[in-house]
Protein backbone atom coordinates (compact mmCIF):
# COMPACT_ATOMS: atom_id res chain seq x y z
CA UNK A 1 0.00 0.00 0.00
CA UNK A 2 1.27 3.38 -0.98
CA UNK A 3 1.67 5.67 2.20
CA UNK A 4 -1.21 7.39 3.24
CA UNK A 5 -1.60 9.26 5.85
CA UNK A 6 -5.68 9.18 6.41
CA UNK A 7 -5.57 5.78 5.93
CA UNK A 8 -2.35 5.30 7.87
CA UNK A 9 -4.19 6.93 11.22
CA UNK A 10 -7.73 4.86 11.07
CA UNK A 11 -5.57 1.69 11.39
CA UNK A 12 -3.21 3.11 14.14
CA UNK A 13 -6.66 3.85 15.73
CA UNK A 14 -8.44 0.83 15.16
CA UNK A 15 -4.86 -0.62 16.69
CA UNK A 16 -5.26 1.19 19.70
CA UNK A 17 -8.64 0.51 19.88
CA UNK A 18 -8.25 -3.16 20.06
CA UNK A 19 -5.15 -2.92 22.87
CA UNK A 20 -8.20 -1.30 24.41
CA UNK A 21 -11.58 -3.57 23.98
CA UNK A 22 -12.20 -6.48 22.58
CA UNK A 23 -14.33 -5.05 19.88
CA UNK A 24 -13.89 -2.13 17.94
CA UNK A 25 -16.68 -0.22 16.55
CA UNK A 26 -17.07 2.51 13.90
CA UNK A 27 -18.09 5.22 16.40
CA UNK A 28 -15.58 4.39 18.17
CA UNK A 29 -12.69 5.07 15.32
CA UNK A 30 -15.10 7.92 14.40
CA UNK A 31 -14.35 9.86 17.55
CA UNK A 32 -10.44 8.75 18.16
CA UNK A 33 -9.64 9.47 14.27
CA UNK A 34 -11.91 13.03 14.74
CA UNK A 35 -14.28 12.21 11.45
CA UNK A 36 -17.62 11.14 10.78
CA UNK A 37 -19.07 7.19 10.71
CA UNK A 38 -19.62 7.45 6.85
CA UNK A 39 -15.97 8.94 6.80
CA UNK A 40 -14.95 5.72 8.78
CA UNK A 41 -17.23 3.49 6.60
CA UNK A 42 -15.42 4.48 3.22
CA UNK A 43 -11.99 4.30 5.10
CA UNK A 44 -13.24 0.86 5.96
CA UNK A 45 -14.15 -0.08 2.62
CA UNK A 46 -11.09 0.70 1.44
CA UNK A 47 -8.81 -1.10 3.99
CA UNK A 48 -11.49 -4.04 3.41
CA UNK A 49 -10.39 -4.11 -0.48
CA UNK A 50 -6.58 -3.55 0.46
CA UNK A 51 -6.45 -6.50 2.98
CA UNK A 52 -5.62 -4.96 6.42
CA UNK A 53 -9.36 -5.14 8.23
CA UNK A 54 -11.87 -7.30 7.92
CA UNK A 55 -16.08 -6.59 9.21
CA UNK A 56 -18.86 -8.48 10.58
CA UNK A 57 -21.11 -5.76 10.58
CA UNK A 58 -20.85 -4.67 14.04
CA UNK A 59 -17.15 -4.87 14.74
CA UNK A 60 -13.67 -3.91 13.12
CA UNK A 61 -11.02 -6.35 12.94
CA UNK A 62 -7.47 -6.14 11.93
CA UNK A 63 -6.53 -8.69 9.59
CA UNK A 64 -2.58 -9.81 10.24
CA UNK A 65 -1.41 -7.66 7.07
CA UNK A 66 -3.57 -4.87 9.00
CA UNK A 67 -1.43 -5.44 12.44
CA UNK A 68 1.62 -5.82 11.21
CA UNK A 69 1.07 -2.44 8.82
CA UNK A 70 -0.99 -0.54 11.75
CA UNK A 71 2.29 -1.63 14.38
CA UNK A 72 4.62 -0.10 12.27
CA UNK A 73 2.89 3.16 11.87
CA UNK A 74 2.63 3.03 15.57
CA UNK A 75 6.18 2.43 16.18
CA UNK A 76 7.09 5.55 13.77
CA UNK A 77 5.17 7.34 16.13
CA UNK A 78 6.22 6.52 19.64
CA UNK A 79 9.91 6.43 18.45
CA UNK A 80 9.30 9.99 16.45
CA UNK A 81 7.26 11.35 19.98
CA UNK A 82 10.18 10.37 22.03
CA UNK A 83 13.07 11.48 19.90
CA UNK A 84 11.37 15.19 19.67
CA UNK A 85 10.57 14.88 23.36
CA UNK A 86 14.71 14.36 23.71
CA UNK A 87 15.09 17.34 21.44
CA UNK A 88 12.94 19.22 24.40
CA UNK A 89 9.91 19.39 22.62
CA UNK A 90 6.69 19.32 24.99
CA UNK A 91 4.87 16.33 24.78
CA UNK A 92 2.03 17.85 23.52
CA UNK A 93 3.55 19.05 20.31
CA UNK A 94 5.69 16.08 20.78
CA UNK A 95 2.88 14.25 20.02
CA UNK A 96 1.21 16.44 16.90
CA UNK A 97 4.43 16.86 15.31
CA UNK A 98 5.39 12.75 15.57
CA UNK A 99 1.57 12.24 13.63
CA UNK A 100 2.23 14.65 11.01
CA UNK A 101 6.07 12.99 10.34
CA UNK A 102 5.40 9.33 10.87
CA UNK A 103 3.41 9.82 7.50
CA UNK A 104 6.19 11.34 5.41
CA UNK A 105 9.67 9.95 7.42
CA UNK A 106 11.64 8.10 4.74
CA UNK A 107 12.76 4.28 6.49
CA UNK A 108 16.55 5.82 6.04
CA UNK A 109 15.81 8.73 8.12
CA UNK A 110 13.41 6.62 10.86
CA UNK A 111 16.41 3.90 11.04
CA UNK A 112 19.07 6.40 11.98
CA UNK A 113 16.42 8.45 14.26
CA UNK A 114 16.17 4.40 15.57
CA UNK A 115 19.98 3.99 16.04
CA UNK A 116 20.44 6.81 17.54
CA UNK A 117 17.66 6.25 20.22
CA UNK A 118 19.37 3.19 21.13
CA UNK A 119 22.16 4.53 22.51
CA UNK A 120 20.04 7.06 24.83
Amino acid sequence: MKRNKSLEDYLECILLLSHENEFVHRVDVARGVGVSQPAVQKAVKILQNQGYVECDGLHIYLTRAGENYAGQVYERHCTLTRFLQLLGVNGEDAERDACEIEHIISETTFEKIKLFLADK
